[in-house]
């Protein structure tokens, strides 16, 4: 039997698309369930390449296995396709949003059925269409009902490419992370939601979850939990200042306070000499975005204000400036600045002459702080004991910021405080291409939402859906859809006309998937008990603040509001790496991108090797949490050994009849196989779990080894997971079975233990023999068997030394 790939492929997805037999089953609490999802992809029009490969093929891995286990496994596929993405690819094409979108689903979801997915085609859902959004709509009335959203004229990041407002964490160094352009700030009307109300919970709700640590590092620091004290300093006129600190017990190292350049005090204490230099730099500073403004790489600069406040623990006047680096938004946009123990503070007083008093005092520091004439010549950042402070001096830095705050706090200049770095989520945008937001502004009534059996507020079709660049979406030029009438008072009112952002309908995506056409409801609580949290969450980690922090709070908000009985959404989460190749434009290793050159299309891989090959490709090239470079050779590597496995199992001379049994050395090398596999597997070293299979092959070939039925059937099973194509032949061609009428396979731990090892024999870290030993033996054993395995390599020579590594190596140093 020849292995024609192409000819396999066909034929099994033709029988999979009619007989889909791994579609989801009904909820039945008796059945366990696995809920496995990717995710959802933006529909761009390049069409996939071979790393979106490694995503899909990852989670169809362990979606296969818990079919196979007899789960009820939920394993869907939908389109995230609303935002930015999709209307700058229309702009671009000179097409309409909702066509260029409905041309890139067809072409993504053509290319995704050839990786040979277990996906439920059934539960398809798409951002875009009314019955899916009227519910993204509704999630947001509710929100809004609960006093969660709210409107507010601000400075916001624009990007005048793309020509709509961002969310902070779509800035990337400074440049909108879509279009690279650089990003300014702009005051605009806007839609925000009160994501700071759960900065605490979604914390804490990070403890209980598989995730990354890596990832739940990135969360915590973007909410930012900080504890301290807010201390009430005054200007000498009597206008309090009260400065956020986590350092309490380094205030009598404060020689000034830096104030944000947009704080609204700046005005009260400025000087009528420094007016116009503090006005100059509250323009230059509005330009830059956050980002901008608080990168440490950044030269601090700043103005006097000519006021001076009173450090409260002694009295004290010292300088007030203000300064691009301290934000209004966080804290109280007021800093108490202590330049002998933090490094922004630091550079700002050395570039403005400002004393520098040291007040703590490092335990067991080796670093250098001084130079050899005695200046300071950075921060000191260690606790250690409170020097020049007074009453407090000698206090261990714990100590010092309890007492100090304490002894603040009785005269009533102090509270304890705790901060958070999180701000709400600007969730409006100044597009065309988004859920329309469900409100109507009423001159009588005010802001109202829209009755709810009115939903969906569908996106009215239009010519031109170019953002206008004014601050206002095109939505507003559309005076029939605008217009309309108050449900409260019923007279004349205007639609809110900002859309919401790309995030909005993913969401909760993954609430929807279980009953995607349910039409009175977005879900059922049946539903939701059955089927949710997500059991395997599997993307990339660049989703970690944005779509995962966002997706954690709807869920959040919903459960507070009863609507779900869970209020984590992923249990585990993988992140997948990214498949790089070099650009043939910058000549440098990196992600797979149309503008740079590097693009590798699966259509034209499987074509040449075929789907498993790809498949198992993707599995094999290094660990799948890492990012892997694509190489041909590899591939053809891959179709080579595929050859060489089918050439092996198609060998009537390596089959055993059916009523015959294999050899004991022949089930312990299998069941030894099966336990190396499948611990990999679970440990999601897919890659490792591959060589398990190539060591296998060898084996089988070297020593001769053949296999029984049931031996066969099982391991045919198991890689049914990676080339399900290939197993699915040989399963009805060999055995005259069909895949989805067996079972998982379970190693035998008996048969699977390692009875012995080899132990490799090196001569001053060379390769010179090998021998083996019972399992586990210990080095006197393993030295004295070794030295009669090497004596020619021994003879004459002095053993200084001996390296034993169990069931390993050993490595005699000689000389």
């Amino acid at each position: 039997m020849k292995y024609n790939s192409q000819k396999i492929e066909e034929k099994w997805q033709k029988y999979w698309e009619k007989n889909p037999y791994f579609y989801t089953k009904e909820p039945k609490q008796s059945r366990k369930k696995f809920y496995c999802l990717d995710m959802f992809p933006y529909p761009s029009g390049s069409g996939l390449h071979v790393g979106h490969w490694k995503n899909y093929v990852l989670s169809d891995l362990y979606a296969r296995i818990k079919l196979l286990q007899g789960y009820n496994v939920l394993h869907p596929m939908g389109w995230d396709a609303f935002g930015l993405p999709a209307e700058n690819y229309a702009i671009k094409t000179k097409t309409h949003p909702k066509k260029a979108t409905e041309k890139n689903i067809t072409l993504f979801k053509k290319q995704i059925k050839k990786i040979g997915a277990i996906y439920d085609w059934n539960k398809e859902i798409n951002t875009t269409n009314p019955n899916y959004y009227k519910w993204t709509q509704w999630i947001f009335l509710q929100m809004f009902k609960k006093g969660l959203a709210y409107q507010a004229k601000m400075p916001i990041n624009w990007c005048s490419s793309c020509k709509t407002g961002l969310a902070n964490e779509e800035v990337v160094a400074g440049v909108c992370d879509r279009c690279g352009t650089p990003v300014t700030q702009k005051n605009i009307r806007q839609w925000i939601l009160k994501i700071t109300q759960y900065a605490e919970k979604l914390l804490d709700g990070l403890e209980k979850l598989d995730w990354p640590e890596k990832v739940k590092l990135m969360q915590k620091n973007w909410i930012g939990k900080s504890k301290g004290a807010i201390i009430k300093f005054k200007t000498r006129q009597g206008i309090e200042l009260p400065a956020f600190t986590t350092r309490p017990d380094t205030i009598f190292g404060a020689t000034f306070m830096v104030i944000a350049p947009d704080h609204e005090k700046v005005e009260k204490i400025t000087s009528s000499r420094q007016k116009d230099v503090v006005q100059k730099y509250q323009e230059e500073v509005s330009q830059l975005t956050e980002i901008e403004r608080t990168t440490d790489t950044k030269e601090k600069t700043g103005v006097f204000t000519g006021a001076y406040a009173i450090n409260p623990i002694n009295n004290e006047k010292i300088p007030i400036y203000i300064s691009s680096y301290v934000l209004k938004s966080y804290g109280t946009g007021i800093v108490m600045c202590v330049p002998a123990h933090d490094q922004r503070d630091f550079e700002f007083a050395k570039k403005y002459n400002i004393d520098i008093r040291q007040v703590i005092k490092p335990a067991n520091s080796t670093k250098e702080y001084f130079d050899e004439k005695g200046n300071q010549i950075c921060a000191i950042s260690e606790d250690g004991y409170l020097i020049n402070s007074g009453q407090f001096d000698n206090l261990e830095t714990k100590k010092g910021i309890q007492s100090i705050t304490f002894f603040l706090e009785k005269q009533d200049l102090a509270t304890f405080e705790t901060n958070y770095k999180l701000r709400d989520w600007i969730f409006s945008r100044q597009r065309y291409w988004g859920e329309p937001i469900p409100l109507i502004h009423c001159k009588n009534c005010g802001i109202v939402p829209v009755p709810e059996q009115e939903l969906p507020i569908v996106l009215p079709e239009v010519e031109n859906y170019e953002p206008t660049g004014t601050g206002e979406s095109p939505l507003a030029n559309i005076e029939k859809w605008v217009n309309t009438t108050c449900p409260k008072c019923f007279g004349p009112a205007k639609r809110e006309t900002n859309t919401m952002p790309q995030w909005a309908g993913s969401c909760w995506y993954f609430l929807r998937y279980p009953n995607p056409n349910l039409e009175d409801k977005p879900f059922t609580q049946e539903d939701m008990k059955y089927w949710l949290p997500v059991d395997l969450y599997i993307g990339g980690i660049e989703h970690a603040v944005l779509h995962l922090l966002y997706s954690r709070f709807y869920v959040k908000v919903l459960h507070e509001l009863n609507y779900l009985p869970f209020d984590e959404p992923f249990t585990k989460l993988f992140n997948q790496g990214m498949v790089c190749m070099k650009s043939p434009q910058t000549g440098r290793v990196e992600k797979m991108s149309k503008s740079k050159g590097n693009i590798v299309v699966p259509d034209e891989i499987i074509k040449e090797f075929g789907v498993d090959a790809l498949r198992m490709y993707e599995l094999f090239m290094g660990p799948p949490e890492l990012d892997v470079e694509w190489q041909m050779d590899g591939i053809k590597g891959v179709k080579n050994f595929l050859n060489r496995l089918w050439n092996f199992l198609t060998i009537p001379e390596n089959i055993l009849p059916k009523n015959q049994k294999s050899s004991t050395k022949s089930l312990k090398r299998f069941h030894r196989f099966l336990k190396d596999y499948q611990e990999r597997i679970e440990a999601f070293k897919t890659n490792t779990a591959v060589s398990a299979i190539m060591e296998y092959l060898n084996d089988l070939n070297s020593e001769k080894l053949k296999l029984d039925h049931d031996i066969l059937e099982q391991f045919l099973v198991a890689l049914s997971i990676i080339i399900p194509h290939f197993s699915s032949e040989l399963i009805e061609k060999l055995l005259n079975k069909k895949l989805q009428n067996l079972q998982w396979p379970k190693y035998n731990s008996n048969l699977a233990q390692v009875s012995e090892v080899e132990i490799a024999i090196q001569i001053n870290g060379k390769l010179r023999g090998t021998i083996q030993v019972s399992k586990d033996s210990s080095q006197e054993d393993v030295e004295a068997e070794s030295k009669k395995a090497v004596t020619k390599w021994l003879e004459n020579k002095q053993i200084t030394k001996t390296i034993f590594v169990k069931n390993r190596l050993i490595n005699f140093v000689i000389k």
